[in-house]
């Protein structure tokens, strides 16, 4: 299943590695977190140009999303029911 993570973007949910939230990290609002060596391993995708709202980690990029991270984990959760009630 996919999970829609803002604008046109969407990312299968068994890829997610992590969702995170920016109130649980230490930045400013105006900079992006940079996790080391993310750079050298993923592709950084900021969403939106408004200020974002979580981090979506997945093996080959890192997204900021101006959706909630409690928003996106209900969507996985969703979609993970939805999955195991179907096979």
């Amino acid at each position: 299943m996919f999970i829609h993570i803002g604008g046109d973007i969407v990312v299968k949910s068994k890829d997610v590695i992590a969702i995170l939230g920016v109130n649980q990290l230490e930045f400013q609002n105006d900079e992006l977190p940079v996790f080391e060596n993310s750079s050298e391993h993923h592709q950084l995708v900021k969403i939106t140009s408004n200020k974002f709202k979580s981090i979506i980690i997945t093996p080959d990029k890192i997204y900021y999303s101006p959706i909630s991270s409690l928003t996106l984990k209900k969507r996985a959760f969703l979609y993970r029911k939805d999955n195991i009630l179907s096979e």
